[in-house]
């Protein structure tokens, strides 16, 4: 029987040893463990939930939260964390799927509840002298149920393990070279798998140091990045420009500081430049909710080098490049990506129409089209479902991307596909200029030309001021699609 309960190995091993800072709070791994322990006994013998129970939370990263996990490696409990962004209606949607019986939110999101009848409850009514409630906990037993978009408007809840849990923490541990004496500031949100597991899980279980806030406020997370001599620190790269334009990163003191993590997309190479500069290598990698998350990392002497590339897999995970046909394919050649290995989610909560879809003879189907070179370094070239086809010939928005952010004029460039009369699909490029420099929908024209095949070059260009993002920072490119919709973008054939 393996044993999960970190924070009472950790109140064993080093009590006095600091585990989370929030603000003014700190909670030493001892005080960690006895408010899991509180809260465990609590929810059993007051709310009557047992091992198994679903308990869906509506709240922002705390010492609390953080020690509601603790009772959910102690007791069983599966937690659902949930998008405090989501009206009304959707929470009420997840809340039934799950069949969550009990709902800790904070006072803020309890008017978000006004659909659902389970009882919610406060943090505040966890607290008390509760006897430590605690089961024999396997591998297989969920600990969250983490939901993600899905392609028929419902949003489907992955179920995440105790053993993806440990794994995850192994292999990240294993290519981080995470150690106790590791600090970090976390201002990735609740309801994400990356704002529990890429560091925050797997430092908790090296019993290493975490700085919570709730929000990104650029200057405030610049400030303690120093304060708490922080070693790494993860963000998406809209984090990372919005540091670098705040104009106050050149008098930080980032000397602790062995490497930024990057996930979600891939940065320009102005981006990486600018933060080597400051002595601040990049850490690339890939991840998913379903697996892991963190399945690939770039070490980061391979940044500039092998730019754009997520590395290779992580220590303990499988995985394989498929064409249409189920083949695994040859060096260069686009295909989906297929993950196994302890790190996989074993389904989607109750939906067996999505488990049916997603999993082949124990691979897990990503959606996700990746390329290996000769090297061995993998390179994504976008969603499946975001490739389109012009002229019968397959278009990666990312590849476009990428292009595009090489211009200097181009401070962010993303792609998308849409409907056109002569070639069945063609792109639109929405572009944020580069503050330095002007540029015209001519111009960019010119330079795909010249890097690009034909077909590949977008039909339409739109200059934007900023781009919609969703609640983990990355481009919204549904909501790009909406808006093309109220513009009449200038006709221009690619023949």
């Amino acid at each position: 029987m393996m044993t999960f309960d970190w924070f009472a190995k950790w109140a064993e091993y080093s009590p006095e040893k600091l585990a989370l800072v929030e603000g003014d709070k700190k909670a030493s791994y001892q005080q960690l463990n006895e408010k899991a322990k509180a809260y465990s006994g609590r929810i059993h013998d007051e709310f009557e939930l047992e091992k198994g129970d679903r308990i869906a939370i509506l709240s922002g990263f705390s010492i609390e939260l953080i020690a509601l996990f603790g009772a959910a490696q102690k007791a069983g409990f599966i937690l659902v964390p949930m998008n405090t962004r989501l009206t009304s209606k959707e929470i009420a949607y997840q809340i039934a799927d799950s069949g969550a019986k009990l709902v800790v939110a904070e006072e803020e999101f309890k008017e978000k509840l006004t659909e659902v009848e389970v009882r919610s409850i406060g943090f505040n009514g966890l607290e008390g002298n509760g006897s430590e409630y605690s089961n024999e906990i396997t591998e297989s037993d969920p600990i969250f149920i983490l939901y993600t978009s899905g392609t028929t408007g419902f949003p489907k809840g992955a179920v995440y393990t105790h053993g993806m849990l440990f794994w995850n923490s192994v292999n990240t541990a294993l290519r981080l070279d995470l150690t106790s004496q590791d600090v970090t500031v976390n201002c990735m949100p609740s309801f994400h798998t990356g704002g529990w597991n890429v560091l925050i899980t797997p430092l908790l279980h090296r019993g290493g140091t975490i700085w919570l806030e709730r929000d990104f406020d650029t200057n405030k997370i610049l400030r303690n990045l120093e304060k708490s001599g922080s070693t790494l620190f993860m963000a998406v790269p809209t984090m990372l420009k919005m540091m670098s334009d705040s104009g106050n990163c050149e008098s930080t003191n980032f000397e602790k500081i062995r490497y930024f993590i990057v996930g979600g997309e891939a940065l320009p190479i102005p981006t990486i430049e600018y933060w080597s500069n400051l002595g601040i290598p990049i850490r690339q990698g890939y991840g998913l909710t379903e697996v892991g998350p963190n399945v690939t990392s770039l070490h980061q002497s391979d940044t500039i080098q092998k730019r754009g590339s997520i590395g290779f897999f992580n220590f303990y995970v499988q995985g394989k490049i498929v064409d249409e046909s189920g083949e695994e394919c040859r060096v260069d050649e686009v295909g989906e990506l297929w993950l196994a290995g302890p790190n996989v989610t074993p389904g989607y909560w109750h939906n067996d129409q999505a488990n049916e879809d997603s999993f082949s003879k124990g691979w897990f189907k990503t959606g996700d089209l990746v390329r290996k070179d000769a090297d061995g370094y993998l390179y994504v070239a976008g969603r499946k479902k975001e490739m389109y086809i012009s002229g019968g010939e397959n278009v990666y928005p990312r590849e476009v991307e990428k292009v595009l952010q090489n211009n200097e004029s181009v401070s962010e460039a993303a792609v998308i596909g849409v409907p056109d009369e002569k070639w069945g699909e063609s792109g639109a490029a929405f572009i944020v200029k580069s503050n330095e420099n002007d540029t015209s929908e001519e111009r960019l024209r010119s330079y795909c030309l010249e890097n690009l095949a034909k077909f590949k070059i977008p039909r339409y260009f739109f200059f934007v001021d900023a781009f919609p993002l969703n609640a983990t920072g990355k481009v919204d490119k549904k909501e790009l699609f909406k808006s093309i919709k109220l513009q009449k973008p200038t006709d221009h054939e690619n023949e």
